[in-house]
């Protein structure tokens, strides 16, 4: 009997461990083409999503569910930065200023620093309305301290601040103009603000937000990309962590206390059941249901492929002071 007991408790365990995460919210429309999303809720109840890919795909919805639809890309002719990839640009990001929303990309090619991150403009960010104006200064050459990629614009206490970096020292901020547009300081004065000692330093994708008193600075950890082709370790793939802070601008410190320049980092989200590598987040505070973690997954009943990844969103639970999907 006490076996019995022991196997059936066991069994338990497991079984909260694989149900500890709660699945994606349904999405319905064209919820692939979704890598590394940005999405935006307009005045006028629609949803946008920005996803990585040629001049930046433009999906609109009704809800944050869907039905999503595709409207085109905002920069069909690229960007008007002299990098190899600027016309196949990465990880927008979009944000509203006054009554300008700011579209920022990044150029460059895979697995190299020779990158920029760029800006383009639009009154309201339909397809044919965006203006491209270049580089943000916010750029990088081989042997430079940071990758200037996955740029994420942040507001606080009346300054703007951008969060970019990913791999060769990871995770840097710097503050921007006042019309956001510009970096504000030379790119090489940049405050790192995360850190994994250990090689490959495999963190990028800085998304910063603030919740009641702190910081929030949500980023990936792992490998991204490519799973049709290759499939890191099991634990190497894609993860979502996160740190906090009084300050904007850190120190970040996880859930334990351990530096967000040490290493530090809490898991908000990892693979699990057929929700493969989530990852390329960001947080939104939905009108309906508060605050929301979007990103991009894989689905393992449907493929592996960068192009087959899939738009997340959860529901984010900061009850315990910390992020909870």
């Amino acid at each position: 009997m006490q076996s019995i007991l022991l196997i059936s408790t066991f069994l338990s365990v497991l079984s909260v461990t694989a149900d500890a995460y709660t699945k994606p919210l349904p999405c319905s429309g064209t919820c692939n083409n979704t890598h590394d999303p940005s999405l935006v809720y307009r005045d006028d109840g629609t949803y946008f999503r920005f996803s990585t890919g040629g001049g930046i795909a433009i999906h609109t919805a009704p809800s944050i569910q869907g039905p999503w639809t595709y409207s085109g890309t905002a920069l069909p002719n690229g960007s008007r930065i002299n990098k190899t990839g600027n016309q196949d640009l990465w990880a927008p990001d979009v944000a509203k200023v006054g009554s300008t929303y700011y579209l920022y990309y990044s150029v460059g090619t895979f697995a190299s620093q020779d990158s920029a991150i760029g800006v383009a403009t639009s009154t309201t960010m339909d397809v044919g309305s965006w203006t491209d104006l270049g580089s943000t200064g916010v750029e990088s050459v081989a042997g430079s301290k940071f990758n200037a990629i996955d740029g994420n614009l942040q507001s606080a206490n009346g300054k703007l601040y951008m969060n970019f970096g990913s791999f060769w020292s990871d995770l840097f901020q710097i503050e921007m103009t006042a019309t956001p547009t510009q970096a504000a300081t030379t790119v090489t004065s940049a405050n790192q603000i995360a850190f994994v000692p250990t090689p490959p330093q495999a963190q990028e994708a800085a998304f910063g937000y603030q919740y009641g008193d702190y910081y929030y600075l949500f980023f990936s950890v792992g490998s991204c990309c490519r799973y049709d082709l290759t499939r890191p370790a099991p634990g190497k793939e894609y993860k979502i962590q996160v740190c906090r802070a009084n300050s904007v601008s850190g120190p970040f410190v996880d859930k334990s206390g351990k530096s967000c320049l040490e290493g530090g980092g809490t898991t908000v989200l990892k693979s699990h059941g057929w929700v493969y590598g989530p990852g390329g987040q960001g947080v939104i505070n939905d009108p309906k249901l508060g605050p929301v973690l979007y990103y991009h997954y894989v689905n393992t009943h449907i493929g592996y492929s960068d192009g087959q990844k899939q738009f997340g969103v959860n529901r984010l639970n900061f009850s315990s002071g910390w992020p909870v999907v």
